[in-house]
């Protein structure tokens, strides 16, 4: 019984950095996905200065509000974005669950920057969908380039 136990730890811990790299892969694919959409509709989108959530008094009811118009009322470059954003922090909370459960420190601290990373690029990507300001914008882009960074080391450091 303890040789299928210790058994079954060793195939999770080979198992785990493989996923890992793997979700990383596709996560860093994401992205640049994600950029280039971005551009799309910063340069060939007009987003209504009226819509649900935008200019509300709550931020994240506002955020919810912003964020199901877009998924169902927005044009197709904007939708996509808004997907595609999604599915990036889907995949930066399975990652960071995943490195927590590898125990190794540089996919603990990796999954950590580039979840921080993608989920300040979401909130303000949606602020600036709500309220126009430019500065959410660069925060959004700064949000990007953190987890950009992060998941590329930590794929170059644990390859």
């Amino acid at each position: 019984m303890q040789s299928t136990q210790t058994q079954t730890r060793i195939n999770e811990t080979k198992t785990t950095p493989s996923m890992l790299r793997t979700i990383t892969a596709i996560t860093l694919l994401l992205l640049v996905v994600q950029y280039l959409l971005g551009m799309v509709a910063n340069l060939f989108i007009k987003v209504p200065g009226v819509h649900p959530g935008a200019l509300a008094p709550e931020y994240f009811s506002g955020v919810v509000q912003g964020v199901a118009w877009a998924l169902l009322h927005s044009q197709l470059g904007l939708l996509l974005h808004v997907v595609v954003g999604l599915l990036l922090g889907i995949a930066s909370f399975i990652m960071l669950g995943l490195a927590i459960a590898s125990r190794r420190r540089a996919w603990i601290a990796t999954s950590i920057l580039g979840w921080i990373g993608i989920v300040g690029a979401g909130f303000n990507g949606a602020s600036f969908l709500n309220y126009g300001h430019d500065f959410s914008s660069l925060l959004m882009s700064i949000g990007f380039i953190l987890a950009l960074v992060s998941y590329a080391i930590g794929f170059y450091i644990t390859g």
